[in-house]
């Protein structure tokens, strides 16, 4: 049992938190790339509880800043771009990507006032469709060369979503390996060819049984979480006779992100990003193997759900997450329609603005949530004892940290590590953007 003062630590992300000050020694999602796409390329941002506007200057290079103007606080969101940087609509100070003052136009000629203001900057950097920020003090940590990073753009897919809830209870959705058979369950299976870009929808490897039918038939998995360089690895088993076993391998990045399967050719690389205390946004790229992705189609399935320009749910708390009861009892397990974002909505939104852990009871299945739990705590530690935590690597560590490693495929029944490293391996070297299999 979490008393409400360890919640508090695990969840608060404000810069005098605990876990704030942990989160903010990583790069962090801000945007999709296609949100600065447009005539007028500038955002408003609000993460980790500060507000912040990134912008392209006209040369199109990247920008990051406290979105209150350092003169009189103005709004820098509705500024104006030009001259080389971003001009404040109030009296016209100018700041260019590195938060230097450029122009203070009202003040008198032979003013020097510009050179002693500074606007606090961030560095910024695009990945796979995402903008990246650093919203820490001192050196960013190095990316390490997971696959959703090394793929070419024509490979990756990315896109995101807001939850109105903590961050934390948003994350350990993705790490419970038990839950898809319950909140996932489907009592109908779809054709095959209607499963590209959804969740659980395609078959597993070596297999020509949907998804949807192993998690239905088979919902008590047998979990294992192990330790990794990059956080915890998690392999579920389903005993589905005495010759074959389903095998699906999922991983946690830390500090808030999991690695799982979406397909036989698809994963998925998912951050949940703290806006505030009681909202956050997920991010997920998806990387493709063995062909191009299909962005379009991606883009299109997505856009049914969510709403510009702030990639709002169509579907949520404000119409009860579409749940019909008649569809409760014959089409879906949670009667809340086909698209799995909107039953993780659901579990997570449910357990309030933030999750009361005091009242929560965890069982065997919840291994991996434990384990995620106090890996966190530790990092905790670390930064408070002024020491760096995992993950925070530098150019070496970072080359060594690939992958990671993830499957979804029914197997024999034996050997079944052998069984999914080896899947795994076969699809990486089949690659046509990396013909070598990565050490797993």
């Amino acid at each position: 049992m979490m008393s409400a003062e360890q919640n508090a630590r695990i969840t608060r992300i404000t810069a005098d938190q605990p876990a704030g000050k942990l989160l903010r020694q990583y790069w962090q999602p801000v945007a999709l790339s296609v949100e600065l796409d447009g005539p007028r390329p500038i955002r408003p941002v609000e993460l980790l509880g500060q507000h912040f506007v990134i912008f392209r200057d006209e040369s199109g290079t990247l920008g990051m800043l406290d979105r209150d103007c350092p003169h009189r606080n103005a709004d820098l969101a509705f500024g104006r771009l030009e001259d080389g940087g971003l001009r404040c609509p109030f009296h016209g100070w100018l700041f260019d990507v590195n938060g230097d003052c450029l122009q203070t136009p009202a003040e008198p000629k032979g003013s020097t006032l510009c050179k002693r203001i500074k606007q606090k900057s961030y560095p910024v950097i695009e990945k796979s469709g995402i903008i990246f920020a650093f919203p820490g003090e001192g050196e960013p940590p190095a990316f390490p060369d997971l696959d959703c990073f090394i793929a070419p753009d024509n490979y990756v897919f990315a896109f995101k979503g807001l939850m109105e809830c903590n961050w934390l209870q948003a994350l350990e959705v993705g790490i419970d390996p038990a839950h898809a058979s319950f909140l996932h369950r489907f009592f109908e299976d779809d054709e095959a060819e209607s499963s590209y870009g959804r969740q659980f929808r395609a078959t597993s490897a070596n297999s020509t049984m949907p998804m949807t039918r192993v998690l239905r038939e088979f919902d008590c998995p047998d979990i294992t979480v192990d330790t990794t360089d990059y956080g915890l690895q998690l392999i579920a088993t389903r005993a589905m006779s005495e010759e074959n076993t389903h095998v699906r391998v999922t991983n946690v990045l830390f500090p808030q992100a999991f690695v799982i399967p979406l397909s036989g050719e698809m994963t998925i690389t998912q951050w949940h990003v703290p806006v505030n205390d009681t909202s956050c946004y997920w991010y997920a790229i998806f990387t493709s193997f063995s062909e191009p992705v299909d962005k379009d189609h991606m883009r299109e399935q997505r856009l049914k759900l969510y709403t510009l320009p702030d990639y709002r749910p169509r579907v949520g708390r404000a119409n009860d997450y579409g749940f019909d009861p008649g569809e409760q009892a014959s089409k879906t397990y949670t009667g809340m329609g086909d698209d799995i974002n909107v039953h993780d909505q659901w579990a997570v939104e449910s357990q309030g603005p933030i999750q009361d852990r005091t009242r929560e009871h965890l069982g065997q299945t919840d291994k991996g949530i434990i384990a995620y739990r106090r890996m966190l705590n530790q990092a905790i530690d670390q930064v408070e004892r002024g020491e760096k935590p995992l993950m925070v690597l530098n150019t070496t560590q970072a080359a060594a940290i690939q992958g990671p490693a993830t499957m979804d495929g029914v197997g024999p029944a034996s050997n079944t590590e052998d069984y999914w490293k080896d899947v795994d391996a076969r699809r990486r070297s089949a690659a046509p953007w990396r013909q070598a299999a990565v050490q797993i």
